[in-house]
């Protein structure tokens, strides 16, 4: 008797425990049902409810609730309250779409854990019967989706519901419209369960904008930022030491030395080779200011956090470097940018002969209005080298009918479907013309980690050529137009479309791999050689 007694206690303790529900718990679930409503049922989508002041009274609400039961009975009265659906015969009609459904999850809704089979029937239900056509919180421009009508509460910390309104805001953004929402390195439902603590604690607003840009720099997307001057000048500093560097092997090699308005002398030389800054090695800096930068990989966070490397509050920056031969340690002082004396840079030139028979174009500065007087130069050439280790000017169109023979398919892109949130739609994009008068000789990309979106895009427009061969490294991964919006009245963005090699292969986070990998090196940087281009003519003179 007293072990079936042990048993049924023992049961019952089991039963009840899990029924209680942490803080993180209830929030979660009032995030997704919150965003979930806000885009999917017809009157909140419509914009008839302050649905900013609905999520602020459930947060209050919330604090009085323990258990599954009470959590379900408090949905299900707000979702009644919220009025009749009507049904939705436009929501099962078939559609000629090709849908790409690996950013779609709505599983949660039948979660046992949180939610019973009532409020999970009454989800389902506004699911079938969603609100379709214009949105009072989504616009449509061109290609686009934009966000509309949110209410700023400023950039400043005032109170956990707000904190947790514009970590709401942001994590249902990602849920139902970022097309790489799949491709996170960490799961986009444990970010949501990770970042709760950490807004709940946040008490002054440099923590708040930190904790804004580490919920930014977990999309792992190289077009994505927050820009806080909090952040910039508080954090990485708003002084520099006068110099030009690069990357290679893991260290900076100084390129440039800029004067300034007091005629200091610079301790670093062109040529010295910088490991360590502040006690820190360079991986090491990339590692620690890399958790509020996002990128799509790790040459990418390199690339973004590189311009920070000399960057410091304090009026020097000790370091450690070699040169000639030896390690020595130096302190250099930095200064305002109104304090350093920039030398402009001479124009380079947007076509030219860079030898008998082959062509090199800068995309970085031609211009549309510029390509018929290249082409009708270059035309004759045996190759010609379109240098993309920069961002183009929208020359991918008009280029393609000067260079390829036929037109092609070169590209397919996502587009979110704004009638089902979370869906995305693909389409395959062609470019070209049929054109006996094509370029018949060798092309040539440069490409490396500056190689961009539209750079990765018309990269992909010149592999369409039959003679086409990418030489360098591998691309930055952030492909597909941009979504800019505020968090927390600070200017932020995401990719906002899917780009794909026309058989489905991702590019994003992974980039486009050339066909020839070559990397800057130090020896090479240090003796002014261009790596990429060098093994583009070798390329060239042994292939013809």
């Amino acid at each position: 008797m007293r072990k079936y007694s042990l048993f049924i206690l023992l049961f019952f303790s089991l039963h009840f425990s899990a029924q209680i529900l942490s803080e993180t718990q209830k929030l979660e679930s009032l995030c997704r049902i919150w965003g979930f409503l806000k885009y999917y049922h017809p009157k909140v989508a419509n914009g008839k409810l302050d649905w900013d002041e609905q999520l602020f009274q459930k947060i209050n609400e919330l604090d009085r609730i323990n258990s599954k039961k009470e959590l379900n009975n408090l949905y299900a009265t707000w979702i009644e309250s919220l009025g009749n659906v009507e049904p939705c015969i436009k929501c099962s009609k078939k559609t000629d779409k090709v849908y790409f459904l690996k950013n779609f999850d709505l599983s949660w809704i039948d979660n046992e854990d949180l939610f019973n089979k009532n409020v999970a029937r009454k989800l389902h239900y506004i699911e079938n019967n969603r609100h379709m056509g214009s949105s009072y919180y989504l616009g449509k421009g061109g290609r686009k989706i934009y966000f509309k009508n949110e209410n700023s509460y400023g950039s400043h910390f005032t109170s956990k519901k707000i904190n947790l309104l514009e970590l709401f805001r942001y994590w249902n953004y990602v849920e139902y419209f970022f097309p790489y929402k799949y491709e996170t390195d960490q799961n986009w439902n444990n970010v949501l369960t990770e970042m709760i603590p950490k807004f709940l604690i946040v008490g002054d607003d440099t923590n708040y904008h930190l904790t804004l840009a580490e919920l930014v720099a977990k999309t792992d997307d190289s077009h994505a930022y927050l820009f806080s001057k909090e952040i910039s000048s508080g954090q990485y500093g708003n002084k520099k030491i006068p110099v030009e560097y690069l990357y290679a092997e893991g260290k900076l090699i100084v390129t440039k030395i800029h004067s300034n308005k007091f005629r200091e002398q610079c301790a670093l030389q062109v040529g010295d080779v910088i490991y360590d800054i502040n006690g820190k090695t360079i991986p090491q800096i990339v590692n620690s200011m890399g958790k509020y930068i996002p990128a799509s990989n790790s040459w990418g966070k390199i690339e973004k956090v590189k311009r920070f490397f000399l960057s410091d509050n304090r009026d020097s920056i000790s370091m450690k470097i070699e040169r000639d031969g030896r390690n020595i340690a130096i302190t250099s002082k930095t200064y305002f940018a109104t304090d350093i004396i920039r030398e402009q840079n001479t124009a380079s030139e947007k076509w030219k002969f860079i030898e008998k028979g082959i062509g090199y174009v800068n995309m970085g500065i031609i211009k549309k209005g510029d390509l018929d007087d290249m082409y009708k130069n270059l035309q004759s050439t045996k190759a010609i080298i379109f240098d993309l280790r920069n961002y183009p000017n929208q020359t991918i169109e008009p280029l393609s009918r000067l260079l390829l023979p036929e037109i092609t398919t070169y590209y397919m892109f996502t587009f979110p479907e704004t009638d089902y949130p979370g869906m995305f739609y693909s389409r395959k994009n062609v470019i070209g013309r049929r054109n006996k008068e094509y370029y018949k000789g060798e092309v040539i990309v440069l490409v490396n980690e500056s190689t961009q979106s539209q750079a990765e895009t018309t990269t992909m427009m010149l592999k369409q050529h039959p003679k086409a061969k990418v030489i360098g490294s591998n691309t930055s991964g952030a492909n597909g137009d941009v979504i800019t919006f505020k968090l927390a009245d600070l200017d932020t963005r995401f990719t906002g479309l899917g780009a794909y090699y026309p058989d489905g292969r991702e590019t994003q986070r992974i980039g486009i791999i050339p066909d020839i990998v070559i990397k800057p090196t130090l020896q090479g940087i240090r003796i002014g050689k261009d790596e990429a281009l060098e093994r583009a003519l070798f390329y060239i003179k042994t292939n013809n």
